[in-house]
């Protein structure tokens, strides 16, 4: 289904046509001047050079083959040559019942689809969620659901870093607390404990424990490093351990991620992908890819025209070690084998910008992902406090992403309780629907690369440009369709009509807009004008709603062309915060 815009740009390209003009200055866009008009064409104005002949002139010989126009209500040539435009309500009306009945709301799919994969997530295993992993998470789900919207295969990966010195950290505190466990003799040869000998909590306490005393005592950080080195060597009792924290650690992750609504394809990390980092190595020196510096080996990234240094891309430490580099470019190796994809799209802070800049130049440079394959780098600012400094905790901490979700659910449990229009159980789940809507709305209404304060008490507010806003403004809209169905009315053949008045073709107007909407958010890859379009639309909506008499209209046709409207504005508004990653209650 072709966009609106688009069709009200082919009625103008064939009027351009008509008065002899080229059809390629007829662009339409939307009014600046809403007080004047709906949209405008200000081709006249570039074309008149090409025709020296004023613009006012070639305006005017345009609209003249606009007058009987069944797209247009309004066009009129306007000094020194704008073409001033309104959309025909008939039309308009037409365009949004076939837009109801079209599969996904008319928004077309890609006629080629890709294979994209999506890497965000990327927490340490062994460590408990904070709110430095929010932004990743809940941009990343958003990007990966419009982008699979549009029909295209995504995977996304969370890229766990489960494979570093914290395990030998991890394993070398265990062995100084239970040295009696069999994972530390080394002559052992039965069969290791299918329980792990750590909870969850008892694994979150050994590894800032370890971290600390290591940077106070050398004999410490030597041996954890060994234990490093031993475990990536592959010493059975250290694998054992090693398993036992990945399950431990990758069954709370799931837990917490899930009431993110968060959800992965794939749940790969480093360790996954060290048996490409070999034979990668050899065909860096075998090809003269690499070179040594200072002990070092390093691929040449830099280019001609770099306005910056661009160091070398590290591939091994002088003393034989992989970085991250190593594992990033060893784990495009394995996706180029495993998946072929057409699109990468890594979801992580912006200040590892360099990083990526030289890890995709290394990667096509020395031929380890396809020269046709994007490699894209979505980098985002950080979450501050009202301070402008990173978000911490009251005490000065780093706070658990699982403690800010619950603060969140219990301010929106009391702002709903206060409403008392729903109590109990589902109060309980009416709050933590809502507040991950506050969450991750207002996470996302900001463009991903900036910073943005965290401010807790706007973002749960109900009103402005907020989650709950949006979410009380789609419970609205269900009530009033749920008492029409309750006093015996029929949703079945309902049909929109063309608007009588300015508040409800504004409303239908910005319905108008969905396709075009998600094609540019698409496009773009930015949430954040789907944000700024949810928020267009609930409030044409909401001045619709206080203006108009809906369920009380005695009119029949008129209120079923009312709730038509509704239906689809409710199902735009639903589709649009399930590409945002969350949802709406029934009551609030």
């Amino acid at each position: 289904m072709k966009r609106f815009l688009k069709l009200i740009t082919m009625e103008m390209e064939e009027a351009f046509r008509a008065a002899g003009y080229d059809e390629a200055y007829a662009k339409v866009s939307l009014s600046n001047r809403p007080d004047l008009c709906e949209y405008q064409c200000n081709g006249a104005l570039v074309a008149a050079k090409a025709y020296k002949k004023a613009p006012i002139m070639i305006a005017k010989d345009v609209t003249a083959h606009l007058q009987e126009s069944a797209v247009f209500s309004y066009a009129e040539a306007v000094n020194p040559g704008f073409i001033n435009l309104k959309a025909a309500p008939g039309f308009t009306a037409e365009f949004l019942n076939e837009m109801a009945g079209a599969e996904n709301l008319g928004v077309e799919k890609e006629t080629k689809p890709k294979t994209i994969m999506i890497d965000y997530g990327g927490p340490n295993v062994a460590k408990p969620l904070h709110v430095g992993h929010l932004r990743s998470a809940i941009i990343g789900e958003s990007v990966k659901r419009i982008v699979r919207f549009k029909g295209n295969q995504v995977i996304g990966d969370i890229h766990l870093g489960d494979w570093g010195y914290q395990m030998g950290l991890i394993i070398t505190e265990l062995e100084k607390r239970k040295p009696e466990l069999p994972y530390f003799q080394e002559d052992y040869e039965g069969e290791y404990p299918q329980e792990a000998p750590f909870t969850i909590g008892e694994l979150e306490e050994i590894y800032p424990t370890a971290s600390a005393y290591a940077k106070e005592n050398e004999e410490y950080r030597e041996k954890a490093l060994q234990a490093t080195f031993l475990l990536q060597s592959g010493r059975r009792g250290y694998r054992a351990i090693w398993q036992h924290i990945m399950q431990v650690s990758v069954a709370d992750l799931k837990k917490n991620y899930s009431v993110l609504n968060v959800d992965f394809d794939l749940w790969k990390g480093e360790a996954d992908v060290q048996k490409y980092i070999p034979d990668m190595v050899h065909m860096l020196k075998e090809k003269g890819f690499a070179r040594y510096d200072e002990g070092a080996l390093v691929v040449d990234v830099a280019e001609e025209d770099d306005n910056k240094a661009v160091p070398p891309c590290m591939i091994l430490k002088s003393d034989g070690a992989a970085l991250y580099d190593t594992t990033d470019l060893a784990t495009l190796i394995e996706r180029e084998s495993l998946y072929k994809p057409d699109q990468i799209i890594y979801v992580v802070d912006k200040r590892q910008e360099l990083h990526f800049v030289q890890v995709f130049r290394c990667a096509k440079k020395t031929g380890i992902v396809r020269p046709e394959v994007d490699l894209k780098y979505l980098g985002f600012g950080t979450m501050n406090g009202k301070d402008g400094k990173p978000f911490k905790t009251r005490e000065g901490g780093v706070m658990r992403l699982e403690n800010l979700l619950r603060e969140i659910t219990e301010e929106m449990r009391k702002k709903i309780m206060d409403n008392r229009t729903v109590t109990g159980e589902e109060a309980e789940a009416t709050a933590r629907t809502v507040g991950l809507a506050a969450v991750k709305y207002g996470d996302l209404s900001n463009q991903a690369s900036k910073d943005y304060i965290f401010d807790v008490d706007r973002f749960t507010s109900f009103e402005g440009n907020t989650g709950p806003y949006i979410l009380y403004t789609i419970v609205r809209i269900k009530s009033i369709l749920n008492k029409y169905q309750e006093s015996g009315g029929s949703m079945d053949a309902l049909r929109i009509r063309e608007p009588e008045s300015d508040c409800e073709k504004a409303l239908m107007l910005e319905t108008a807009k969905f396709n075009e909407v998600i094609d540019t958010v698409y496009e773009e890859i930015a949430p954040h004008k789907l944000c700024a379009y949810i928020y267009d639309a609930a409030n044409a909506f909401n001045k619709f709603y206080h203006d108009t008499r809906i369920l009380a209209e005695e009119d029949e046709e008129k209120k079923a062309g009312y709730l038509a409207l509704l239906k689809l504005t409710k199902e735009v508004l639903e589709v649009c915060i399930d590409l945002l990653g969350f949802e709406a209650p029934e009551r609030m």
